[in-house]
């Protein structure tokens, strides 16, 4: 569901200073809203979950909220906004980025604040852990959280996303394997696995790769895809499958989409939501229909 802002005169901008570009972009962020002629308040986060005090006690004074920081910043902004308050614009200032790269955000702020205050605002559904905090992306448990968990603390300081393919290479390569329990509205599914997805859009990374077939932002569903490689061939072949958007049946996948899940895996794996790491499995997730409302481009 997507519709026009209205016009955009003052806007909270949440910085997470520890995160890895919002420091040094801070400077072109502010130049850019000035230039825009809107008013920008600046609070920096200073502890875990502070970001989300900041956007529940103040949100309502403005008529949008950005937030410079990592894809774990904007997961605490959405917690605290979700069905209230104005629509939330993302700057990339962490490692991943996963959510900008998604929307196509530009990762300058220089481009991607004009683009962002003259863009579209969308509702799209969130989905909602256990503890209560929203993601916007997916979930995932097995290879992509083991791509993020090893990505080497050096070269994500100096590479950025880069060290997350450097992680992701090595998980693909050991290929470990796991067994899931999936509960899907109740049913349950066993079965081998080596990456578990509960995503909430169809493809990310601007489009690049894609997770499933019918996978859409805004139908009151997310959707469990299920990996199972039986070796680095199969890996290869479902990857260069997912990068051409071919869905057709494979021994290998298995989707279902539903409104809650459970997932349970032996041994314990670790897990993660848009980019942010988790405490691991066991989790539970559940739709949030229509519970944000994002700042994008226009599209061409």
């Amino acid at each position: 569901m997507k519709f026009a802002p209205r016009r955009i005169e003052r806007v909270l901008l949440i910085v997470n200073p520890a995160s890895r570009r919002a420091h040094r972009i801070q400077r072109k962020a502010l130049e850019a809203f000035r230039k825009a002629g809107v008013e920008c308040d600046v609070r920096p986060t200073e502890s875990p979950g502070h970001a989300t005090a900041i956007a529940k006690n103040q949100a309502h004074k403005y008529d949008a909220v950005f937030t410079l920081g990592g894809d774990g910043t904007l997961m605490e902004v959405l917690t605290a906004l979700a069905h209230t308050g104005p629509p939330v614009g993302v700057l990339a200032g962490g490692t991943a980025n996963v959510v900008a790269r998604t929307l196509r955000i530009p990762l300058n702020p220089s481009r991607a604040i004009p683009l962002l205050l003259n863009g579209d605002e969308v509702s799209l559904d969130l989905g909602r852990l256990g503890d209560g905090r929203r993601f916007a992306i997916g979930v995932g448990v097995g290879l992509d959280a083991t791509m993020i968990s090893e990505a080497p603390a050096r070269l994500k300081k100096r590479f950025g996303f880069m060290a997350y393919v450097i992680g992701g290479y090595k998980a693909v390569l050991r290929n470990k394997k796991f067994s899931l329990r999936l509960s899907v509205d109740g049913t349950l599914y066993d079965r081998p696995a080596s990456a578990v997805l509960i995503a909430n859009f169809g493809a990310v990374l601007n489009d690049f790769v894609g997770f499933g077939d019918g996978i859409v932002h805004d139908d009151g569903l997310l959707n469990a895809c299920v990996f199972s490689p039986d070796n680095i061939w199969d890996a290869l072949r479902i990857l260069w499958r997912m990068v051409r958007k071919d869905f057709s049946e494979d021994p290998c996948l298995f989707y279902k989409a539903g409104r809650e899940f459970k997932v349970e895996t032996l041994p314990r794996m670790p897990a993660q939501a848009d980019g942010e790491l988790l405490a691991g499995t066991p989790l539970t997730v559940r739709v949030d229909p229509l519970a944000g409302c994002l700042l994008i481009p226009k599209k061409d």
